[in-house]
């Protein structure tokens, strides 16, 4: 192995990697009315598309952790960017939708990099050092859902939705050749066998310290998925506005999450990973808190409605990098495994809140149905915060209980 494959990477290719595994969810999301016609399926069959992606990448995130503490990152890294770039190729080509779902589920083998280069960070820093470089990331990456529609919807116009995932393929391209050159091999202590990771994952999941930081991430994650199900339908149906009005809103958290990160980034010598954590819980649910009591005394209003919300994504901004650090600080020979484990965590959790304030929604909206939910589910992780601040000095007796090599 050359020198250069064992430097750790720029913090710049961490982030792209990160982004490109957001634009490959949401970048085709406006054509998908447009597809469902092309295949002539119903538009529940296309949005698989969409579904059926996150849930492959929820099962994904379970091996590809694992795999890269076994193996390494970067040869995970580079064996999923060369499968997200052909299988986005044979999006491009496929003329039936059999063809087509299959593979862009075999594009959900993207998720490792976001998956892994919050291990590579954990790999190359210390646990305070990595709440900050994960708080850059995730301030820089918040772009990528805000700009993914917007480009996608462009392409569409000018050159038709194949056009999108031709720029995904080529993106994937670029990736696998800046992540030949650039990503360094950074898990230095690879366990020996596989059976001996394996052997090691019951350990983690048994920690009550690891449980109670994935669970302030899949809480703190939810209420975000819970707007996402849900407010559309309010801005629309009670507040009016145009789709234009609800796509700038439905940003507004998108938005606070970007500068609650850039605050993690500023306070967390001062106030350390687990006091980042309760802040950031404090602020969102005393944000919901105020919005449910302004919406009771004052009654409903399009700022009263996105103003909270931000106030929801400046919290997770603080909270998410702390608990995604800590995640991963448990156990640090096993990273790679707690990322995927907690990552798995959060895409379903919030699969499901989406989908619970969806149903839980009247067919006209409803402000308190939704900002009691999204209060409930920051409390959640609020109180799991609290069990990191109770548990934390247990958790050196994880860190020493990394399987020995065979």
């Amino acid at each position: 192995m050359t020198s250069a494959f064992r430097s750790p990477p720029h913090l710049a290719t961490l982030i792209l990697m990160t982004a490109l595994a957001v634009l490959s969810l949401n970048l085709f999301l406006p054509s998908l009315p447009e597809m469902a016609l092309e295949f002539g399926v119903e538009y529940s069959v296309m949005n698989l598309a969409v579904s059926g992606f996150m849930l492959v990448s929820a099962v994904l995130q379970l091996v590809l952790g694992p795999l890269s503490d076994r193996y390494g990152r970067r040869p995970i890294l580079l064996g999923a960017l060369a499968v997200f770039t052909l299988a986005s190729l044979g999006c491009v080509w496929a003329e039936d939708i059999r063809v087509f779902l299959a593979f862009r589920l075999l594009q959900g083998g993207i998720i490792s990099g976001a998956v892994l280069s919050r291990a590579v960070i954990r790999d190359m820093a210390p646990e305070q050092e990595a709440v900050r470089l994960i708080g850059l990331v995730a301030m820089v990456m918040a772009v990528a859902p805000m700009l993914g529609p917007a480009l996608g919807g462009a392409l569409d116009v000018a050159f038709g939705w194949r056009s999108g995932f031709v720029v995904l393929a080529g993106a994937g391209a670029a990736m696998f050749c800046l992540c030949w050159v650039d990503l360094g091999e950074t898990n230095s202590k690879p366990i020996g066998t596989f059976a001996a990771q394996f052997s090691a994952y019951p350990t983690l999941i048994a920690s009550p310290v690891f449980w109670s930081y994935a669970l302030c991430l899949t809480f703190s994650v939810g209420a975000f998925y819970a707007f996402l199900g849900g407010g559309p339908l309010v801005a629309a149906e009670i507040f009016g506005l145009s789709p234009v009005a609800v796509g700038v809103g439905m940003g507004s958290i998108s938005g606070g999450f970007m500068f609650g990160s850039f605050l993690s980034g500023r306070l967390n010598r001062r106030w350390g990973p687990t006091g980042l954590m309760i802040a950031g819980r404090v602020v969102a649910c005393s944000a919901m808190a105020a919005g449910l009591f302004w919406y009771l005394l004052v009654g409903p209003s399009a700022l009263g409605f996105f103003v909270p919300v931000v106030g929801v994504g400046i919290g997770n901004g603080l909270t998410l990098p702390a608990a995604t650090a800590g995640v991963m600080s448990v156990n640090p020979r096993l990273a790679g495994s707690a990322s995927g484990l907690s990552g798995a965590l959060m895409v379903a959790g919030g699969a499901a809140f989406a989908g619970m304030a969806a149903a839980l929604l009247p067919p006209g909206g409803s402000v308190l149905v939704l900002f009691v939910l999204m209060l409930l589910v920051s409390l959640g992780g609020l109180l799991a915060a609290c069990a990191v601040m109770r548990l934390r000095p247990g958790v050196g007796d994880m860190i020493d209980c990394a399987p020995k090599r065979s």
